[in-house]
């Protein structure tokens, strides 16, 4: 096991009689990367800006190399990057004058040579002297990122970093993080992209402010307990509203022309379908197992229908 980096101990925030973040408590290590899942409004972004010093804490504690966040925010702030979801630079400043001012408010030495390394390893030559507001999306997000990282930081904070972004520049900045983790920068980044989520090494899914699941895309995949029932129902669109409506079915999702069943006992669906299709107006063509994806955790989890089987201790117990 890594050295945790991160150690949240019930860290919880209220806004009035609101919790937005609800006693909170795990561990992040070295050279990790940790993917913060859940539905708008979860507690994320409220997360974030406790372990950054911008938000004080209203119950518990959280640790950055072992020191507190909030007591300790001004000596944590060279420790870490953050990068949020809106562009925040100077837009009037060129690539090279965002990425220097950077590099001097964090009194770095031998600033031309840090600039220059991160244009080339960012991929932001040919646009250096390009004014920071005109860049497309997806190099505004890398320029974002090279200034959070012109330091050094141990500890890189991505809010939704990819948001919006085509699929180029999403792999070219997700290329980009494993690099930065070869160095030991421990990264934490919230996302809606689930293919993203299997990118990481780690995965934690809060939500209403509670952290509800925690390991690795395989232990959660495994903890939904075997594979998911997948149906072939046509016409789709209307299976789909149908099929939300029976009797235990949690939710429906559709996937490339076919349904994916979420439902506490999928084995007992097909056997009563057997029986008796009770769906006149739909045409049952057949049905497959197919082994659980990321968005079958998450839909599983946003849902609040945690399914009962064998396997959930594994998922259990990775919370505690």
């Amino acid at each position: 096991m890594p050295k945790p980096l991160i150690v949240l101990n019930d860290l919880s925030k209220k806004f009035g009689h609101t919790a937005a973040v609800d006693k909170i408590s795990m561990s992040i290590g070295e050279g990790e990367v940790f993917g913060f899942l859940g539905a708008n409004g979860a507690g994320k972004t409220t997360t974030i800006r406790m372990l950054c010093g911008l938000a004080k804490p209203t119950g518990g504690s959280a640790s950055i190399d072992g020191l507190d966040v909030w007591r300790d925010r001004f000596r944590i702030r060279s420790k870490f990057g953050y990068v949020s979801q809106r562009f925040s630079l100077y837009g009037d400043l060129t690539v090279r004058e965002n990425l220097r001012f950077f590099a001097g408010a964090y009194r770095q030495n031998h600033v031309n040579d840090r600039v220059a390394r991160m244009v080339k390893e960012m991929d932001l030559e040919p646009y250096r002297d390009t004014r920071a507001g005109k860049l497309s999306g997806g190099y505004k997000q890398l320029l974002s990122m090279a200034c959070a990282l012109i330091h050094e930081p141990a500890l890189l904070f991505l809010d939704e970093p990819t948001a919006g972004l085509d699929p180029v520049h999403r792999q070219t900045i997700w290329d980009f993080l494993y690099q930065v983790t070869q160095s030991g920068t421990t990264i934490f980044v919230t996302t809606h992209y689930m293919d993203e989520a299997e990118r990481c090494t780690d995965v934690g899914f809060v939500q209403h402010g509670r952290l509800v699941a925690k390991g690795s895309p395989r232990e959660l995949k495994q903890g939904l307990g075997g594979d998911m029932l997948e149906v072939h129902v046509e016409p789709p669109m209307p299976a789909v509203l149908e099929l939300r409506k029976f009797p235990g079915v949690a939710g429906v999702d559709l996937r490339s022309g076919r349904l994916r069943v979420h439902a506490a006992d999928p084995h007992g669906l097909v056997e009563q379908w057997h029986r008796s299709w009770p769906f006149p107006g739909l045409k049952w063509l057949g049905y497959s197992w197919v082994e659980p994806d990321m968005e079958d955790v998450f839909n599983a989890y946003a849902q609040g229908h945690h399914l009962q089987n064998q396997n959930q201790g594994q998922v259990e117990a990775a919370v505690k």
